[in-house]
């Protein structure tokens, strides 16, 4: 394990059998909903609700470094305490190929939607449930049960379908002749009158979830929510990483400025 501390990010290069300690899947499994999937890597962003979690995690990594490379906890420890509001970037060391693992869909109906793997692997399912958890009615260590009752949850299952990649794992999906067809099929009884109107309704709803606020938040709360993530995803932070790095960043704050000219009165 290496850990290089930069301005913006504590970065952490490992290999797989660390990334499976349990001590760092627990951590990750607590932020999968605030988590950035990347090919070989993962980006968790600071919470304020999950800091002591933050916390132990930084103590634990803090340990394991120190004893593999055989210096002091306590003085690495408070360097690393001192990047605590940054970004971590966990990455694996090892070039190996992916390794394919199958996913399976099934619709029940046009309102359920099963997803479920052959073998339990809690990074694709972490994924999963960190872009559908608002979906899921219910859930076991090797499937999903989604409720996709609406257009705007359909769109987000294709959104999630679209990454194929999750660390080292290229993710296959497959379903049946049958599955589109059960999916869309309430579709017909749409006007395209309605369908503008649940679209207008989900686009506004979907600009108080990228402001992070509920739902008729006041313009105080937006206006604060919009400063503080507007200073946390700003592209001049990351200016000096990875291409994609700058372009999450670039486009996240483009999103935060298009949801605050659209709520804003």
């Amino acid at each position: 394990m290496e850990i290089v501390l930069r301005d913006n990010l504590i970065l952490v290069t490992t290999d797989f059998d660390t990334l499976n300690t349990q001590w760092m899947k627990e951590f990750l499994n607590h932020h999968s909903r605030g988590m950035l999937f990347l090919p070989k890597a993962v980006m968790v962003f600071r919470n304020e609700i999950l800091s002591q979690e933050r916390d132990r995690f930084i103590n634990q990594l803090s340990q394991y470094h120190a004893t593999k490379h055989d210096f002091s906890h306590e003085f690495f420890l408070r360097s690393l305490l001192k990047f605590g509001n940054q970004p971590i970037r966990i990455e694996l060391n090892r070039q190996e190929e992916p390794q394919e693992i199958a996913v399976n869909l099934y619709a029940y109906n046009s309102d359920t939607v099963l997803i479920s793997l052959d073998y339990p692997n809690s990074w694709v399912l972490s994924y999963l449930r960190s872009q559908l958890e608002v979906y899921v009615e219910r859930g076991t260590d090797i499937s999903l049960v989604l409720d996709v009752s609406d257009y705007k949850a359909k769109a987000r299952l294709e959104r999630a379908l679209d990454k194929r990649n999750v660390l080292h794992y290229r993710i296959r999906y497959s379903y049946n002749n049958r599955f589109m067809s059960k999916l869309y099929s309430d579709f017909a009884k749409y006007s395209f009158g309605s369908l503008c109107k649940e679209e207008e309704d989900a686009q506004k709803n979907h600009f108080y979830a990228i402001l992070q606020c509920p739902i008729g938040a006041s313009q105080s709360a937006l206006r604060e929510s919009y400063k503080r993530l507007a200073k946390a995803y700003h592209p001049d932070k990351v200016l000096q990483e990875a291409p994609h790095m700058v372009e999450h960043y670039t486009q996240k704050f483009q999103l935060l400025q298009e949801a605050y000219s659209a709520l804003k009165v």
